[in-house]
């Protein structure tokens, strides 16, 4: 049997056994609520600053930082690391600018 065909035999045995209630043991991750305001100050950023240097429309920085709405997937998890470590994800960030 090729390696193709054992794949899509395993996802088919996966979806079986999900469909009559069987479900591996899984582990969801979910990142923490960031206060994106407090976030920034800490930064010592200007929403605009902030914005431009971690990719958010300003426009979507203020709708989170009123409260309108809430960052949720990919944008959280970045959030969540530049609380953790801003000046990592900066130097992240600038080492990707330069290598373009």
């Amino acid at each position: 049997m090729t390696k193709a065909f054992l794949s899509i035999k395993q996802g088919l045995l996966e979806a079986i056994g999900h469909a009559e209630g069987r479900v591996p043991e899984t582990r969801v991750h979910r990142p923490r609520p960031v206060d994106v305001k407090a976030l920034r100050s800490k930064v010592g950023m200007t929403q605009e600053q902030f914005s431009a240097r971690f990719g958010f429309s300003t426009a979507t920085l203020r709708h989170w930082e009123r409260g309108d709405r809430a960052p949720h997937g990919a944008a959280l998890v970045l959030l969540n690391v530049i609380a953790h470590n801003p000046t990592a994800v900066i130097e992240a960030l600038t080492f990707e600018a330069a290598a373009h």
